[in-house]
C-alpha cells in the first residue's frame, strides 16, 4: 500500500472527501516526522514503534579505488513491530 492508496482507503472508511482524508494522512505523516526530528519516541499499540537510532562513523573503503575513507556517524529512523502485529502477520 502506498500513500494514495492509504488516503483512498481513509476516505472510502470514514465516509469523507479525498481532499480531507489526504489532508488526515499528511498531518499524521507530518507530526510523525515532527516527532521522529526532535529525537521522540513514537509507539503505535498494536502496531510497532519508531524511534531514532544513532550508527557511528567507521573507516570504509572506496570500491573503486580501494582507498580508505572516513564514512561519518549518522542518525537513522528505525522501526520496531509490535507482538500483536507480529503475531498477525506470522499466521
Amino acid at each position: 500500500m502506498n500513500k494514495s492508496q492509504l488516503i483512498e482507503a481513509l476516505a472510502k472508511a470514514e465516509n469523507i472527501t479525498l481532499k480531507k482524508a489526504e489532508m488526515v494522512v499528511n498531518a499524521v505523516f507530518e507530526n510523525m516526522s515532527e516527532a521522529l526530528v526532535q529525537q521522540e519516541r513514537i509507539e503505535i499499540r498494536g502496531f510497532g514503534s519508531f524511534k531514532i537510532k544513532e550508527y557511528s562513523g567507521y573507516k570504509g573503503r572506496n570500491p573503486k579505488t580501494g582507498e580508505l575513507i572516513k564514512v561519518d556517524g549518522k542518525h537513522l529512523p528505525f522501526f520496531k513491530v509490535g507482538k500483536e502485529m507480529r503475531e498477525r502477520v506470522d499466521r
